[in-house]
């Protein structure tokens, strides 16, 4: 049936964004380092990787978080339009394509209990139930948890988000041998992406991905 684009208002079918709208989604740049996907001349692996490697292995962002992108986000997060998450999963399936290096596992970041049962849902979880149909990859929802309440990052420079995240993660599952992509909707500094892929190299992991749906530059 026909419906409003969730961002103009302009008559579509089957569909959340119409065409125009799904047009002004701010696709990453080419050029960017494959380790954290910032800016990067030549797609090099970039200077602050070089210096300080994170934990994970590659990046693969599907978008710019930008206008309209955040406004997508904010109202998937906080105003529980869950519906959103179908859409997110679809484009960071075709960023990820065929040649992908394998992948054994999708583990989403995890959200802590309390936080969780506010929100009453995590997004995180949710673009990787529908992204693991897409690329026949399964995932497991609790395989890592959070065990930390931590203050939000927000405002915070980047080793106040280091220290902030300390200890916030467990990983009850063995991971031995496994390739997994850690999903998550945007990676700003990613410093908790960075801090679970440690806590998931700990449990075994061989090789470690973010896929994220968008990527502060």
């Amino acid at each position: 049936m026909p419906q409003a684009c969730f961002l103009c208002g302009t008559r579509v079918t089957g569909k959340l964004l119409c065409a125009g709208c799904e047009a002004d989604l701010a696709a990453l740049p080419a050029a960017c380092c494959p380790q954290c996907a910032l800016s990067s001349p030549g797609g090099e692996i970039c200077g602050g990787c070089l210096k300080h490697p994170p934990a994970f292995d590659r990046t693969l962002a599907t978008f710019v978080y930008a206008f309209p992108l955040d406004v997508l986000v904010q109202q998937c997060k906080y105003a529980h339009a869950i519906s959103l998450t179908s859409l997110f999963a679809e484009h960071m399936a075709r960023r990820i394509g065929p040649d992908t290096p394998h992948i054994d596992l999708l583990l989403p970041m995890p959200l802590h209990p309390s936080r969780l049962a506010a929100r009453g849902f995590n997004q995180a979880a949710e673009i990787a139930r529908r992204l693991s149909p897409r690329l026949g990859i399964p995932w497991l929802a609790d395989a890592c948890q959070r065990v930390r309440n931590t203050p939000s990052q927000a405002g915070l420079d980047l080793k106040a988000r280091q220290r902030n995240l300390l200890g916030a993660f467990a990983c009850d599952h063995d991971l031995r041998g496994k390739r997994i992509a850690l999903i998550d909707d945007v990676m700003t500094s990613g410093s908790s992406l960075n801090e679970l892929a440690r806590t998931a190299r700990k449990a075994g992991a061989e090789e470690i991905q973010a896929w994220v749906l968008a990527r502060t530059l």
